[in-house]
């Protein structure tokens, strides 16, 4: 059962978290209608399009500034104690610096279980159906790239051809056990071309030794084809890119796709890392703020504490930023590149708390 005091602060916690949250959707939702209003310029589409999709893909965009939220949310939940002096009144029931961080720990860290179980996974969903309902519009759409049990698949439109390609794995800038199916005007097939590898280094194809069978006479060549698509090995991984629109059971089910086609699943690995190392991250960040107003003087201004907000979570951004690409390059170990930012704050907020009664 909580304390009156205990519930006093989790209250205002979440109450500060709440209207910050509110705010930067708010901003999220200004900055991303410009985006949507220039993307469906000249194209004929109904009016609210673009402020519809700007809804369904603001979510997801919040979920990544929820660690600043709960940084600035901490520091104005003290902004509000030392100007009330509510402080005072809370040591003098008892109740320490150390006893109101353990509070704000905890209470951070549940809230974090609580965004990345339900709230990531309905934000993800409407990002998914942003990216579906925005591919209609795109001239992309002709183009499409999927992960199934089976393998790869791929489909293109090139000079009036369809062409639907499968491909068993990949292997760094080559497909194997390659089928291209191509198909004309009114979808009749004009060839099949198989190999057992082909390379997508570059948009022209350079198919190896394949077999190619029209109106089911089939002939094998022993010279290699070139062959044009628009697709080469960058623009498959940037199709793939896109794992925020998958909730925590399909990036699981990715995952396992992936390593069976031969496709590397580490950008998977750590979007799954970072979600499951999400609500502790949430707790060591509202530590770290809760130290840095201890030890601000109290008669800082409100717009102090909101650049003080800023600065520090930009400082972060770039410090995270740093270790993930270090760990996508394969510089450091995929694990290392999660942990060792929390790690780095954690280490600092451990050495603010000494002596952090005395503030």
């Amino acid at each position: 059962m909580f304390k009156t005091y205990e519930k006093y602060i989790i209250k205002n916690f979440i109450a500060k978290f709440f209207v910050i949250s509110l705010i930067f959707f708010a901003l999220t939702i200004i900055l991303s209608i410009l985006e949507e209003i220039s993307f469906f310029k000249g194209i004929d589409a109904k009016f609210i399009y673009p402020y519809f999709l700007t809804l369904l893909s603001s979510p997801i965009t919040l979920f990544e500034i929820f660690p600043f939220i709960f940084l600035i949310s901490t520091q104005f939940l003290f902004y509000d104690l030392f100007k009330k002096d509510e402080l005072i009144l809370l040591k003098t029931n008892g109740l320490s610096n150390l006893k109101i961080i353990k509070i704000l720990f905890i209470t951070s860290i549940s809230i974090g279980v609580l965004t990345v179980l339900l709230y990531y996974n309905a934000a993800s969903k409407l990002k998914f159906f942003y990216t579906d309902i925005k591919n209609k519009f795109s001239n992309d759409n002709k183009y499409l790239a999927v992960v199934t049990d089976s393998g790869l698949w791929l489909k293109d439109e090139i000079k009036n051809k369809t062409l639907i390609v499968k491909a068993n794995f990949i292997e760094k800038n080559f497909l194997i056990n390659v089928t291209i199916n191509e198909f004309g005007k009114n979808f009749q097939i004009n060839r099949v071309i198989q190999s057992n590898k082909v390379d997508i280094s570059q948009k022209k194809w350079i198919i190896e030794k394949p077999i190619i069978t029209i109106n089911n006479i089939s002939e094998k060549k022993n010279d290699n084809i070139f062959y044009q698509t628009n697709f080469d090995n960058e623009k498959i991984n940037s199709m793939f890119s896109n794992i925020s629109t998958l909730n925590l059971l399909e990036l699981f089910d990715l995952k396992e796709d992936y390593e069976n086609l031969g496709y590397s699943s580490d950008e998977i690995v750590i979007h799954l890392l970072r979600l499951s190392s999400t609500p502790l991250f949430y707790g060591v960040l509202t530590i770290l703020s809760s130290i840095i107003m201890f030890n601000f003087r109290k008669d800082k201004s409100i717009f102090f504490h909101a650049l003080l907000g800023i600065l520090m979570s930009v400082i972060i951004y770039y410090v995270i930023f740093l270790f993930s690409s270090l760990g996508n390059n394969g510089k450091i170990p995929i694990i290392a590149s999660i942990f060792y930012p929390i790690l780095f704050i954690s280490l600092i907020s451990i050495i603010g708390l000494i002596r952090i009664n005395e503030k």
